[in-house]
Parts: C-alpha cells; sequence; structure tokens
C-alpha cells in the first residue's frame, strides 16, 4: 500500500508498544484471549467503565492511559453492543472505529475476538478494511500545519487473530477493495487543475500494471466514431475530452462482460447555463462516478476477480466560452439520435449517452451498470443516505440493492415509466436534454435508457453519497469513494462462479 499504512494478522499476543484495542459486548465481557493478554488489567475495565459511564454500545470507547502490567502506552476498550445484532456492514465499522479511537498512535494492535471467542478470519479482515479505510487522508497538497495538527505518519497495524493464515488470505481481497477505495477518493479529491480528462486518463492507464488492457480514445478517435454529444460538452474548454476503456479478463473467454459506465466530468461550471459561484468549488467532484469505475477495476484486477469486466469513462470539462454549446443547439449522438440542448448544465446525460452506446455496440455485455452524479433531484428525493437506482431489470435491481446492503452503501429503487418520456420530447430534435424541475432525476434516467437498447442496465444516480457525504466511522474525508465497495461485492456474489 502506497498511503504509508500497513496491515498484518498475528497471533494473540501482549504487544510491546504503542496502542492496545480490546473488544468488549454491552455486558462489559472479554475474550479469554482479550483477558489473558490483558492480565491483571482487565479488573480495571470494568472500574474506568463505571466512571466513563460506557455500557458497551457499538463503537462506543473508554481510553486507559499508561495501564498497569501493559507495555503499551493505551489501552482503548471499545464496544460490540449486542454481535448477535450486526448488520453485515457493522465489522466493516467497527474496524473503523476501532482505528478512529487510536488517534495519532503510530504502533497498533487490535484483538480480533469476541467474547465467545476468536473472530474469524472474515471478521477480522472486514476489522482491517474498516480501519484502513478511517485511516485515509488527503493532505498531499498542505505544506503548513496547525499547532495541535500532526503532518502525516507511517501507520503499522497488527490484528491479532486465531488464525493469522487465514486471515491473509481472505484479507489480501479486502485489500484490493480497499486500494480501490482510496484511488477513487483520490481521484475525487484532486484539484481540477491537475486532474484534467487527459490527466485522468493517464492515470487510469495506470492500470497497466495490474494487467488490465486500457484503450485511450483521443479526439481524432471520438470524432471518427460520432461521438458528439460527448464532444459537444467539453467543445468549451481548452482541454480536450477523453474515453478510457478498461477490460479486465478473469473470467473464461466465452463469457461475456459485465459493463460498469461511468459519468467523468473533471469540472463542471454548467457551461453557458452557468452555476452559481457559491459552491462551485465543489464541481471537481463531477467525476466521482468515472473514480468509482477506475477504482473498481483495481479492485477487481487486484484480486484477480474471475469475471470478465469493461470499465468505460467520458472524461471531459465543461467550461463556458465561444465556442461552447448553447441552449438551442442540436446534437447528433453516436447511436444516430438527436439532442436538443435546452440546458448546458444538463451535460453529464450526454455524455453518458455516447459511452453507453459505445459499450452495448461494440462489447455487447450481459449488463452494464453507470454511476453518476446526475442531478441535484436525486439529492432532494433521498438526501446523502441512498443513491437512486434505476433499472430496466428487476433481477440486476434486487441484486444491487441486496451488494448495497451488505456493505452499506445503499440504493433505493426510482421509477422509470413511458409517461416520463414526454417530459423530454423535443418539437426539433428526437429528445431534450431536460424535462424541466419535476422528476428530474427520472427524466434524466428516461433519457439514459434510450441508449441501452434491450441490455439489462442499472443506473446509480450518486450525487448524494460521492461526496460531501455526512462522515462515518469508515470515512472522514469529503470523498467517499461510494460505490467502489457495492459493485466488487456485486460482482462476488452475483456475476464470479
Amino acid at each position: 500500500m502506497a498511503d504509508g499504512f500497513r496491515i498484518r494478522f498475528g497471533t494473540f499476543a501482549p504487544p510491546t508498544k504503542g496502542v492496545l484495542v480490546v473488544f468488549c459486548d454491552d455486558g462489559l465481557r472479554l475474550g479469554p484471549a482479550t483477558r489473558a493478554i490483558l492480565g491483571k488489567t482487565a479488573a480495571l475495565v470494568s472500574r474506568a467503565a463505571a466512571a466513563y459511564r460506557f455500557k458497551g454500545k457499538l463503537g462506543a470507547a473508554i481510553d486507559i492511559v499508561a495501564p498497569p502490567d501493559l507495555k503499551v502506552d493505551r489501552l482503548v476498550v471499545v464496544g460490540l453492543g449486542k454481535p448477535k445484532d450486526w448488520t453485515p456492514n457493522d465489522p466493516v465499522k467497527l474496524g473503523g472505529a476501532a482505528m478512529g479511537k487510536a488517534g495519532a498512535a503510530t504502533e497498533i494492535t487490535v484483538v480480533a475476538e469476541l467474547p465467545t471467542g476468536a473472530m474469524d478470519a472474515e471478521l477480522a479482515a472486514d476489522l482491517a478494511l474498516g480501519a484502513r479505510l478511517r485511516a485515509y487522508t488527503f493532505d498531499r497538497y498542505k505544506t503548513k500545519r496547525k499547532d495541535d495538527e500532526e503532518a502525516p505518519h507511517p501507520v503499522s497495524l497488527t490484528v491479532a487473530v486465531k488464525d493469522p493464515a487465514a486471515a491473509r488470505r481472505i484479507g489480501a481481497a479486502r485489500e484490493a477493495v480497499a486500494d480501490g477505495v482510496v484511488l477513487a477518493r483520490d481521484l475525487v479529491n484532486e484539484p481540477p487543475n491537475v486532474l484534467f480528462p487527459d490527466a485522468f486518463a493517464q492515470r487510469a492507464a495506470e492500470l497497466r500494471k495490474l494487467r488490465v488492457s486500457v484503450e485511450v480514445l483521443d479526439m481524432r478517435a471520438l470524432k471518427r466514431l460520432g461521438m458528439n454529444a460527448l464532444l459537444a460538452v467539453g467543445q468549451g474548454s481548452g482541454h480536450d475530452s477523453r474515453v478510457v476503456v478498461m477490460r479486465w479478463n478473469g473470467g473464461r473467454p466465452s463469457d461475456k462482460p459485465i459493463a460498469f459506465v461511468g459519468k467523468g466530468v473533471c469540472f463542471d461550471t454548467g457551461g453557458i447555463s452557468i452555476k452559481p459561484a457559491q459552491g462551485m468549488e465543489d464541481m471537481k467532484g463531477d467525476m466521482a462516478g468515472a473514480a468509482c469505475v477506475v477504482g473498481l477495476m483495481h479492485a477487481l484486477a487486484a484480486r484477480k476477480a474471475k469475471v470478465n469486466a469493461i470499465g468505460a469513462i467520458g472524461l471531459v470539462e465543461n467550461m463556458p466560452d465561444g465556442k461552447a454549446q448553447r441552449p438551442g443547439d442540436i446534437v447528433k449522438t453516436m447511436s444516430g439520435q438527436t439532442v436538443e440542448i435546452i440546458n448546458t448544465d444538463a451535460e453529464g446525460r450526454l455524455v453518458l449517452a455516447d459511452v453507453l452506446h459505445h459499450v452495448v455496440t461494440k462489447y455487447k455485455p450481459q449488463a452494464m451498470i453507470d454511476l453518476a452524479t446526475l442531478t441535484g433531484a436525486i439529492m432532494v428525493a433521498l438526501g446523502q443516505e441512498h443513491a437512486g437506482l434505476f433499472s430496466n431489470d428487476d433481477k440486476l435491481s434486487e441484486n444491487l440493492t441486496k451488494a448495497g446492503q451488505a456493505t452499506a452503501e445503499r440504493v433505493w429503487r426510482m421509477p422509470l415509466a413511458p409517461e416520463y418520456d414526454k417530459l423530454i420530447d423535443s418539437r426539433f430534435a428526437d429528445m431534450k436534454n431536460t424535462g424541466g424541475r419535476h422528476g428530474g432525476a427520472v427524466t434524466a434516467a428516461q433519457f439514459l435508457q434510450r441508449y441501452v437498447g434491450k441490455t439489462p442496465w442499472a443506473h446509480l444516480d450518486i450525487a448524494g453519497t460521492a461526496l460531501g457525504s455526512p462522515q462515518t466511522d469508515i470515512n472522514k474525508s469529503w470523498s467517499s469513494g461510494w460505490g467502489v465497495r457495492l459493485l466488487d461485492r456485486f460482482v462476488a456474489d452475483f456475476c464470479e462462479p
């Protein structure tokens, strides 16, 4: 891992330095190995709990400094709540909570044990995953720090388990997913003067190191293919647009691929229909869908997923300029369908339209999922707790919902229906690029549906979940990397043999 965070799995043994983290349930019960490691210090836990009014609630903690009979600087006791009531993602959250309570320590040991005995290798690996995600920071551009602000430093985490070898095997796959999430977060957090379309394409091309096939389509190739809608969005920018297609062939040669498509608007001013100045700096994150796709492809390749997968991202910058597209323009998409531009700030669907059509016609996937920070309307409907899910296939929708529940990257299915089509009817072209205020997230999905044919397809509107989302036990960053864990779990549970 390149971010200075190292994880190892070791045996149950008292650590000799740093911070020791152990767990107790809502009855303040400790596991047998934990008691053996703590020795006489175990008796202090109940006294400290009474002093702090600590009840062992899931994620709550007490901190004992310089615990007697131990060589560590601090002992942190984290509550498990009632493990029998855990949801699938709670062990990951617990690992994040443990990491958060450990603070600025450089050496941390976490004892992966329940009161009933050692956690299995899966739970231990989930703890490590949560800790790694919680440890993420993005401060590479800071040259000065406040007096109470520590500089970044390497962190070593040891997860003490009953079977280190088994935990290492499972932990390797979790590490691949964590690396994918970190990559997605980094891409979204980068400033737009650093991560413009060509620079983004170069970052995606680094996946070749993991044996991912990467094709970068430049302006000449995009014009030859007829991706006029995507090109129209970027024509006001000084940075040329790009499309990147990544392929991971981990399945059988005869297997049709599963495809993932991401919106990559590296900066979105709104174009001629310019956005208000307040908060516009956040529009560097309008490429979070593309960032997720790159992070996912990294995760699949790094853990050698037994699936054929395609990741395709459309990379543009939406700027106002004398050459920018105007409201009233009509563009011909790659599919041959024409679009009247009503609002140049409804640009993401134009980018996706051409990329979706390209993927469907060239690669003929068994199913296709796109991700996009597409509409503010989805935030009005769902806030920041769920992404909007639109789909033409009930089974695909059901499987994505299950994967979302397992990872706490939750989705909520929204309607698609022919009755909404009248809202994007155009007097002058086949359709308009926006249907107005009412049902804005739905009409955007209706628009995209016209470019997928009969392919099973799902659209995830991640405007509320990808950036600026509420901080959690596993993320304190502005960018969440949302979607990498969800889609990796979807692939693992429903696409791999």
